[in-house]
């Protein structure tokens, strides 16, 4: 390496981290790929393809593909690889497709019957029941196809990581899991241990599996991975009790969604069984327990994941 580059890298690594430049970056590189693969080629019948594309464009924090990104930048090896930066890309949007068929299924009346999502009418109110179900059916099964695409470019071993850990953090074991516990507490008072273990499943687990799945796309060591397994799900509840906590102190307008929807329906909640202030104070410390996590992985460059938890914690909606 010459001295001229040597000095730009240093330049680069002393220069403070921006957030919203690099999630501005990433959200743009995601958007525009949503875009192109999201029934962008006009072939889903019958309105299927307006609908799939009503429940994943223009709306989200796009939370789940930064921590692909990020965890992407941390292990990145000194050698650039195009495969696995596109590897990166492709989970980061597979990821979001999940949770937006994951979202497009919750609001529906047979679960929490919602009419209200990132500020505009869900996808059954906008497109009826049926074409609500087959949107979310489509999207699920997008995901995995974005996971494995044809050709070289990608390793046949990354893709099967890949699909293994969506399939395991969305399955029964994951989300869906979650989700049914959800449904089957409604009216009931849960112990601190079994809400955790609700959210663990319903929610922490995508946002865990988002930071797996960029490690998987290099060569991390299992010091490395350790780590961000641990950084992932403390991240994932510390989304949740903060979810919890702006349920009751924000408004539909802000929130993009209904506000109080989880009181109104009695169901509990971080709020509902710590109170307001405890809840906030868990937040910081799960907030803490995710910085200790990066600082254990041995990795050079956690600032945008550092960023991320930080975010996460101090979020509006």
């Amino acid at each position: 390496m010459d001295a001229g580059m040597r000095r730009l890298e240093q330049t680069a690594a002393a220069a403070p981290f921006s957030l919203e430049a690099w999630s501005c970056l990433q959200r743009g590189r995601v958007e525009q790929a949503l875009s192109h693969w999201v029934a962008g080629d006009g072939l889903a019948p019958a309105g299927l393809g307006e609908a799939m594309r009503y429940a994943v464009l223009d709306g989200g924090k796009r939370l789940r593909p930064l921590l692909v990104l990020a965890a992407r930048a941390a292990i990145a090896d000194e050698v650039p690889s195009p495969g696995l930066d596109e590897a990166a890309l492709r989970a980061a949007c597979a990821v979001e497709l999940i949770h937006a068929y994951s979202l497009v299924h919750d609001d529906m009346p047979c679960m929490d019957n919602d009419v209200l999502r990132r500020g505009k009418p869900t996808v059954h109110v906008q497109f009826g029941e049926a074409g609500a179900l087959l949107a979310g059916d489509a999207l699920q099964a997008l995901a995995f196809e974005l996971l494995t695409p044809g050709g070289p470019t990608v390793p046949a071993r990354v893709q099967a990581a890949l699909c293994r850990l969506l399939a395991h953090a969305a399955g029964h074991a994951g989300m869906a899991g979650g989700q049914a516990i959800d449904l089957a507490s409604v009216g009931r008072a849960l112990s601190e241990d079994e809400l955790r273990h609700m959210h663990r499943l319903k929610t922490g687990a995508l946002l865990q599996a988002s930071v797996l799945m960029g490690a998987a796309c290099g060569d991390a060591p299992s010091r490395a991975l350790d780590a961000l397994g641990r950084y992932g799900a403390a991240i994932g509840l510390a989304f949740q009790v903060v979810d919890d906590i702006l349920d009751v102190t924000a408004d539909s307008a802000t929130l993009g969604k209904t506000a109080g929807k989880d009181a109104a329906a009695d169901k509990p909640t971080y709020v509902s069984l710590l109170g307001l202030e405890q809840s906030r104070e868990h937040a910081w410390e799960l907030r803490q327990q995710a910085l200790a996590a990066l600082d254990d992985s041995g990795l050079e460059d956690t600032r945008a994941l550092a960023a991320l938890a930080d975010a996460v914690v101090h979020r509006a909606s």
